[in-house]
């Protein structure tokens, strides 16, 4: 089945160049800068390498060409799209994880300079998924199976403009504790790879297989403590990985299921910027986002990892079951 050997190649590849990539980060001194409002213990990560995204980027890629190659000649490129999507956002991290380095602290491009690059790229790929025949102005409601149709193109592309670089910055925001970013991730790949072989999508059970692959690999680096950091230039690319699968299947609807604690990480930061604004400098939750107030809390990184990785597992299973239904076998 292709979408083993998709996991295989990029879970192999990954693996290899992290034996080579690190120690060149160490050697070029691309050190991660810890913000100094985080949580104080985390200063020990001071100087860990970054940009380890790198890693699991060149592995799904060689995994999409390698096991997706008969897609291709069948004139079917969707993988591909995908892969180039998320790999646009990637690159928006690479320039801001060089940003980083360059001025020796943790803040890389302006958050507007971010947005724009972000709208554009997520504008460009529903362009491109219309064009192609791959998307349709409809909305699939999970666990309900009704459609809304015929929505107003314009007013779609809105709605997905909005759910990209919302999705894609969450997933950035995500990824503060070692492992974190990377084993949420890894249940909704897998989600991806279930859907899209029920629905027959098997050139994007492959994309999704590659990054499940690419990712597992990477956490021999990236788990507590951490070998290696993702930095801007993985999470970005995570974030464009996750709901460019999600608009590629035509279920927009599905990430916030699967990708809940994406959604409760950027609504923890948000309530607490307003709760400390509304009240004068009190805060909501021990420290924001969310992974930093259990930490204050007392759970070490292993746990966060474990809780927010199960709970993903579980609600990928949900999620699964609400969509299945849509084009059952």
């Amino acid at each position: 089945m292709l979408y083993i050997l998709s996991f295989i190649v990029a879970f192999g590849v990954t693996a290899i160049i992290g034996q080579i990539l690190i120690p060149v980060l160490r050697r070029i001194k691309a050190g991660q800068s810890i913000r100094e409002d985080g949580p104080t213990w985390h200063m020990s990560k001071q100087g860990t390498p970054t940009m380890g995204g790198i890693m699991f980027i060149v592995g799904m890629g060689v995994a999409v060409f390698v096991a997706g190659w008969e897609w291709f000649a069948h004139g079917i490129y969707n993988h591909l799209f995908v892969f180039l999507f998320a790999l646009v956002f990637g690159a928006i991290g690479i320039v801001d994880d060089f940003q980083k380095l360059r001025h020796k602290a943790n803040e890389g491009l302006t958050a507007p300079q971010k947005f724009l690059l972000q709208l554009a790229a997520s504008i460009v790929f529903v362009l491109l998924l219309r064009n192609e025949g791959y998307l349709t102005p409809d909305l699939y409601i999970p666990f309900l199976n009704i459609e809304i149709v015929g929505i107003p193109w314009i007013v779609y592309m809105v709605f997905a403009a909005f759910v990209m670089v919302a999705t894609v910055n969450a997933v950035n925001l995500t990824d503060g504790v070692d492992g974190l970013a990377t084993g949420v991730t890894i249940p909704v790949m897998l989600c991806y790879v279930a859907v899209s072989a029920w629905y027959g999508r098997s050139d994007l059970t492959v994309a999704a297989a590659a990054l499940a692959g690419g990712l597992s690999a990477f956490l021999i680096y990236n788990f507590h403590p951490a070998k290696v950091f993702m930095g801007d230039t993985g999470s970005l690319f995570l974030g464009g990985a996750v709901c460019g699968m999600a608009f590629a299947l035509d279920l927009p609807l599905l990430i916030p299921i699967v990708g809940l604690i994406y959604v409760l990480e950027t609504l923890s930061d948000i309530i607490q910027v307003a709760y400390f604004k509304k009240t004068g400098g009190k805060r909501f939750f021990r420290m924001a986002p969310l992974h930093h107030h259990f930490e204050m809390g007392g759970w070490s990184e292993t746990k966060l990892f474990c809780v927010f990785s199960g709970v993903t597992l579980v609600l990928c299973v949900l999620g699964f079951w609400g969509v299945m239904y849509r084009y059952p076998m």
